[in-house]
């Protein structure tokens, strides 16, 4: 039978690496519908490609690209803005979701499709961090499927017990031995340069990754760790445990992509090329297998694996991310969009790539909000998550004058 995905975020990296795997397995896939928000020219271009029955835009453009679809001779339904994402999202004829929107503003249809019970192929990392107990519990209330796309999250998933892949709450069963949880980091591109050096680091610098192709703000995550800040506090709610049984390690080749730790001194480790397409193909066949696409690994090749502890001071966003997981959700919600805030001034060309981690350090300081009560839904996430927005902006201001 058919699977009907719908692609939130299609014209991103994980959006191409999707719809190459689902052009290459067309029998057993249908593009059901596709979103964009900036680059409706490539969008467009999608819905040409892949022929899908809706497609998402910003509400200000659903006139105009509707019309343009119809000049097209393209029989598309075009929807707007968040509700239209939400829309696509709870669809009955939407199977699987693939949540690749980036950042704070992928969160409402992703929790969406939770509460529809749907299948989600998760890449948009924020909206554990932001909503981790409200994302959990909607995926177990409504018996949906969440399945992790970012490379390590999908490794670790891969090398758990087949138990803890159906029930992530089995994972403090002791029977089933586990001890750590290791996400291995590339260390980006200033793994070998001095902390100096990164001061001066200029845009083009922090976005080119040594080994993964993604997008400017993942790619500036990944040169502050702030990424693997990010996952670490992803991991916590996807596999249901505390930061401290969670481990970083700085692994430069890329080709181991996390492993478990278990009790009897074993460690699994799932290994393969840094090609999004692994992880994708998993996620999208599970529990079954298919051709990725991606180039197969050549063992041959390997002259040697690295693995070196994450300097702490040279990367104090990975410092700060557990200490606003310990803190609570409300501090995660806070790094998260302090995070963002300071990422865009980097790239507009305001603040440097150093100042990213103060000011997200400052954020934490300053943004003193009470705990979420346990009754907390979506709508007092997204308040706390424009009220540190707008400290933050004023942070940014200081620095900037």
């Amino acid at each position: 039978m058919t699977q009907r995905i719908a692609v939130l975020g299609a014209t991103g990296s994980i959006g191409d690496s999707t719809l190459a795997i689902l052009a290459a397995q067309s029998h057993q896939y249908e593009v059901y519908a596709l979103s964009g928000h900036h680059r409706l020219d490539k969008l467009f271009a999608l819905c040409q490609q892949f022929l899908p029955k809706r497609v998402s835009v910003p509400t200000a453009a659903v006139d105009d690209f509707a019309k343009r679809l119809s000049s097209a001779g393209l029989d598309i339904d075009v929807v707007g803005g968040e509700q239209g994402l939400i829309e696509i999202a709870t669809d009955s004829q939407t199977d699987t979701v693939v949540a690749a929107i980036v950042g704070a503003a992928g969160l409402p249809s992703t929790l969406a499709a939770a509460r529809a019970g749907k299948r989600i192929l998760l890449a948009n990392k924020e909206a554990l961090v932001m909503a981790g107990k409200v994302m959990i519990d909607a995926v177990k209330t409504h018996h949906a499927t969440l399945l992790p796309l970012d490379s390590e999250h999908n490794a670790i998933f891969q090398c758990l017990p087949s138990a803890i892949q159906q029930d992530n709450t089995q994972i403090h069963q002791s029977e089933h031995g586990v001890r750590k949880l290791w996400l291995t980091a590339s260390g980006g591109p200033f793994l070998q340069q001095s902390f100096a050096q990164m001061q001066q680091a200029s845009v083009a610098e922090a976005v080119k990754h040594p080994n993964w192709s993604m997008g400017q703000k993942i790619s500036v995550d990944s040169a502050t760790m702030m990424n693997k800040g990010l996952e670490l506090i992803e991991a916590c709610h996807l596999f249901d445990l505390p930061e401290d049984k969670i481990n970083v390690v700085i692994h430069p080749q890329s080709i181991i992509h996390s492993m478990v730790e278990y009790s009897d001194g074993s460690f699994l480790a799932q290994l393969g090329s840094p090609d999004m397409k692994t992880p994708i193909a998993h996620a999208l066949a599970y529990p079954n297998r298919i051709d990725s696409g991606s180039q197969p690994l050549d063992l041959y090749a390997l002259s040697g694996l690295e693995f070196i502890e994450p300097d702490l001071q040279k990367f104090a966003c990975l410092r700060l991310a557990r200490q606003a997981m310990q803190a609570g959700t409300q501090a995660t919600i806070v790094l998260n969009a302090a995070n963002e805030v300071a990422v865009a001034a980097f790239l507009n060309g305001q603040v440097r790539l150093t100042d990213i981690a103060n000011i997200n350090e400052q954020a934490l300081t300053d943004i003193q909000l009470p705990p979420l009560s346990a009754a907390a839904d979506i709508e007092d996430i997204l308040a706390i998550d424009q009220i540190a927005r707008h400290l933050t902006d004023k942070l940014v201001m200081k620095l900037v004058q």
